[in-house]
């Protein structure tokens, strides 16, 4: 893929010209989206081994010598075999970088998605072949929907029980109004699954059972080659065909544009845990998935082929080398050239910064790079000066949309019963605030200090209080409290002041000090807009912009 030569030229320190149009050309980015246990972290590990980033590829619920995943690094996330972070896998492919957004599945930690395809210019949704679109997946759809993202369909456990590719093309598109095109179509399912047929090159992909963890070998016969006859069953090639037939007839055609405008989604049948299907995706996926693409900020959208840095932070995590006590922020880059030792802007705060040790991220690894381009992901030291959402930038001053947090639903006090221990409940508090593994609210009442969680899940609880023993040496005690709805004031203190004395509610405030309400039940909600219409409420909160969070 040649540059052309009118694209933007830069200059590296070593004085290395260096071509931002062919960066951007060979930069690809996605991030991953499905509900739990369809098979969303045994995929990504497939496409890790079959990019040549892992040599074997491992399981999520290992067992014996089997290697554990590699994204998933949490120790909490091996005990329960879930993904409980989001994480960044970059690896080269084809001479493409590829940026992998690992997302959680489970619903308790949907915020850490939501933040995660802030940064994505693509998704794959992933789907049991079995269960087929199930609610948390239909969620983060509508999520990708609002943010304009291309969709690519991988319907997984083919090799297992389940319903009939016809209606899974049915369902996707009955449901999620959105037209599909079947890149490859099975033959048979489940202990009579066979391969696929590639629609493009009508060519028949058998597929062998690999050695466990590694790359399965595939055999492409033409659909004529009488060979074919003898390796399928003449009944499971003709019922495929017919479908093949049907789909040509009614279905929708192969359109890039469409593809890339989030109208259709191109739909790829396999199974990751055998491997069928891995390779031939990932070789399509990289043709029609669209680039690095402009951002929404203040001032319009931020083209990535601007000559100068702009990124933003989407997402912080303390402690991925528990040995340093270090904290992360995950940097996207959107446009220019990123350059190891640069100084660049805050937007926030207006301070200057030199990023000195920016960090090329793969789950828990991690190593110095000296240049990141569009769509790259990077790692940022972050000695607390950095929050989700803040934009840096060189040159021309720029701040992207924020990202905003989404209405809590379980509530309790945070209670350290040991004095002794406050440094640490301290630290940990802040910093797992600070990463968005809950959020934290405090009471009005400056006597009441003890914090309170407010989480959408009981298992992001769970870890809040597993971390902060096994992170920072510290036991906590959860009060719940009697509150299932939190809404948050628009205009702020000043809108609240005006009015007045308000009953059935309890008042507090986020860590940015933004007025928060929170209620019983959705019935006392609604009998306060009755009786105060003009008091404004959101279950979003607003965007924050210069100032600082409050620390416990």
């Amino acid at each position: 893929m040649p540059s052309e030569t009118n694209t933007p030229k830069l200059v590296s320190k070593e004085g290395k010209l260096i071509d931002l149009k062919e960066a951007v050309t060979f930069r690809r980015n996605f991030a991953i989206i499905s509900h739990p246990d369809a098979g969303k972290t045994t995929l990504t590990e497939k496409l890790l081994l079959y990019g040549g980033a892992i040599q074997q590829a491992g399981a999520v619920k290992a067992r014996g010598e089997q290697r554990k995943v590699t994204s998933d690094w949490m120790e909490l996330e091996k005990q329960r075999g879930i993904s409980i972070t989001s994480t960044v896998l970059q690896f080269v492919y084809n001479k493409i970088t590829i940026n992998l957004l690992d997302t959680p599945g489970h619903q308790d930690f949907s915020e850490d998605t939501y933040r995660t395809l802030a940064a994505a210019d693509n998704a794959v949704m992933l789907e049991d072949a079995a269960k087929g679109l199930e609610p948390q997946t239909r969620k983060l759809f509508e999520v990708c929907r609002l943010r304009n993202i291309p969709i690519f369909t991988f319907i997984n456990k083919m090799d297992r029980p389940g319903q009939e590719p016809l209606s899974l093309l049915d369902e996707i598109e009955a449901e999620l109004d959105l037209a599909t095109y079947a890149v490859n179509w099975p033959i048979g399912s489940g202990d009579l699954f066979r391969g696929v047929i590639e629609r493009h090159s009508r060519e028949v992909v058998l597929f062998s059972r690999a050695v466990r963890g590694k790359q399965s070998k595939e055999r492409r016969l033409k659909l004529n080659d009488p060979a074919l006859n003898k390796l399928v069953e003449k009944d499971l090639l003709d019922k495929a065909l017919e479908e093949l037939e049907l789909l040509e007839a009614a279905g929708s055609d192969l359109d890039i544009e469409l593809i890339r405008a989030g109208e259709i989604t191109p739909v790829f049948f396999g199974s990751a845990t055998t491997n069928f299907g891995v390779k031939s995706f990932l070789d399509s996926f990289l043709e029609m998935a669209q680039g690095p693409v402009a951002r929404n900020a203040s001032d319009g959208p931020v083209d990535p082929m601007r000559e100068t840095f702009t990124g933003f932070v989407f997402k912080l995590q303390a402690n991925m080398d528990p040995r340093h006590r270090d904290r992360v922020a995950f940097v996207r880059v959107c446009s220019g050239r990123f350059e190891k030792d640069m100084t660049v802007s805050h937007a926030r705060t207006g301070k200057n910064i030199r990023l000195s040790r920016p960090q090329k991220i793969f789950a828990q690894d991690r190593a110095v790079v000296e240049d990141a381009y569009p769509g790259d992901v990077i790692g940022l030291n972050n000695p607390g000066m950095f929050s989700i959402g803040d934009t840096l930038y060189a040159g021309k001053r720029v701040e992207y949309e924020g990202i905003p947090c989404f209405s809590p639903e379980i509530f309790c006090w945070l209670r350290n019963p040991n004095p002794s221990a406050f440094k640490n409940f301290r630290k940990g508090v802040n910093e797992l605030r600070e990463e968005g593994a809950v959020q934290i609210l405090y009471d009005n009442d400056q006597s009441k200090r003890d914090p309170i969680l407010a989480a959408v899940g009981q298992l992001q609880l769970e870890v809040v209080q597993h971390r902060l023993e096994n992170e920072y040496s510290v036991e906590t005690r959860l009060e719940p409290l009697g509150y299932q709805v939190a809404r948050w004031v628009d205009g702020g203190w000043p809108s609240l002041e005006k009015v007045g004395r308000i009953f059935n509610c309890k008042i507090v405030q986020d860590s940015w000090q933004r007025p928060v309400l929170l209620f019983k039940n959705l019935w006392n909600l609604n009998q306060l807009e009755q009786d105060h219409p003009s008091l404004s409420l959101s279950s979003v909160a607003p965007v924050v912009s210069g100032v600082n969070p409050i620390t416990l």
